[in-house]
């Protein structure tokens, strides 16, 4: 059967799981990449697939909401799950990958796809209705032009919130001889790193990040921090001890010095494979990267460290959903026309992935004059697309799965139970949704 050409434009996560979910059905790809000749405010590297908050895909339990996420895609034959299995590096119960061996990895599949053209050109309008489909995959920090473009076709303008990345550090330049390995609750060495504070350091640590610099908002714009992504300055402002019980939680994480839980405590995740860098979780921060140096080395064991990366905050762009798409991913407005990744309204790497998924797939069937589908709403995806369509426009806001975006539980089940059951559900609901589609590649 032939099929109508596809037009991707982004070659993120999103272009990148869209392209290959699309090549898996016989249908070939334009896919159109502005880099290496221009790079957004928060990109570095010319390969596709750049992670640039963060080298973690978080839980890898299929208990949890992200880990069913996971799971559902691992069984739609995602590219991107393939990436992180091939390059994770340790990080306890989490998912977390090299970056550079990711990226590395997505960019020779993609590349190397005989139905696949990679175009090294910026796109700066939707192109017009004609003989291909189109899905923009152009991700949060789509350019100002296109992102008119955008506003124009949906007839509103376009909602905004700002996501912050942590630092980096180099292994070498940590004081070893006070932080520890460990994971939270583990036995064992663990594969974090921690910085223990008593109270007196803590305090005087928080009383710096008060003090401390922070780079100003542009005077057009406005704080519309994610809550599932704040800086920690931010979260800071909310009370002495937010900290505490947010990145610095230090239950479960004993200092093997002392026997017992330190008064707080600032992890550290691999950042690629050989160990040489490691990321501070959860200090997403907005401080000027003086000031960053400054508070940073007062956390114990980081007196010398080597930043190879500063933290930094930009904005993220993503339209009203409900206002715009279908179900299936398709503007309503423009049915030739699919929307990928976090420009539909979710927050976070799997995410946006997983819609990435949902628009090759969909695109492709379009293409070969098939009806689109959408998965069961009691599966990871199928709640994240009914959350995008059915939300409330004016209460809409971008989010990461959970479960609370599940239709409720039937009957009265133990809380310890609930992801357990949820997870079986789902996985279940999804193999009779694929069963149901018919025999080859869904």
């Amino acid at each position: 059967m032939t099929s109508t050409p596809i037009t991707i434009i982004g070659a993120g996560l999103a272009g990148c799981e869209a392209a290959w979910q699309a090549v898996r059905r016989d249908c070939p790809v334009r896919l159109y990449d502005m880099k290496p000749a221009k790079f957004s405010p928060a990109h570095t590297s010319p390969l596709f697939a750049e992670l640039v908050c963060s080298n973690s895909f978080r839980s890898n339990d299929t208990h949890s909401a992200v880990g069913l996420l996971k799971e559902e895609m691992r069984r739609l034959g995602s590219l991107i799950m393939d990436a992180a299995l091939a390059t994770n590096v340790p990080a306890g119960k989490a998912l977390a990958v090299d970056r550079e061996r990711f990226a590395g990895f997505i960019t020779d599949r993609i590349e190397n796809h005989p139905l696949i053209t990679v175009m090294h050109e910026e796109i700066s309008e939707i192109p017009l209705p004609g003989d291909e489909l189109v899905i923009i995959a152009t991700g949060p920090l789509t350019s100002e032009s296109l992102t008119e473009s955008l506003t124009a076709l949906t007839g509103s303008d376009n909602l905004s919130f700002y996501d912050a990345i942590a630092p980096i550090v180099s292994a070498e330049s940590l004081d070893r001889s006070i932080i520890y390995q460990a994971s939270r609750y583990d036995d064992g060495p663990g594969d974090y790193l921690n910085c223990p504070m008593n109270e007196d350091e803590y305090t005087v640590f928080i009383n710096a990040m008060k003090e401390a610099e922070k780079v100003p908002l542009k005077s057009f714009e406005g704080k519309q921090y994610f809550e599932g992504c704040l800086p920690v300055e931010v979260m800071l402002e909310r009370g002495d001890n937010t900290l505490r019980f947010g990145p610095m939680k230090p239950v479960g994480l004993p200092d093997p010095r002392t026997g017992k839980d330190p008064y707080a405590v600032v992890q550290l995740r691999m950042e690629d494979k050989e160990g040489n860098y490691y990321n501070m979780v959860g200090f997403q921060t907005k401080l000027t990267y003086p000031g960053q140096k400054r508070v940073f080395k007062m956390i114990p064991g980081m007196a010398d460290a080597e930043f190879t990366r500063l933290g930094s905050i930009h904005r993220n762009t993503f339209i009203c959903a409900p206002k715009t798409l279908s179900s299936t991913l398709q503007f309503k407005n423009r049915p030739d026309l699919l929307l990928a990744g976090q420009l539909t309204g979710v927050e976070g790497y799997v995410e946006s992935t997983a819609m990435g998924l949902v628009a090759g797939m969909n695109a492709a069937r379009i293409g070969k004059g098939e009806k689109p589908v959408v998965p069961p709403a009691d599966t990871a995806i199928g709640a994240l697309i009914s959350h995008l369509t059915r939300t409330e426009p004016d209460r809409f806001q971008p989010s990461n799965i959970n479960f609370g975006l599940f239709p409720p539980l039937v009957g009265k089940i133990r809380k310890k139970m609930r992801g357990q059951i949820r997870s079986e559900t789902a996985l279940a609901s999804l193999a009779n949704w694929q069963e149901s589609l018919g025999t080859g590649i869904k």
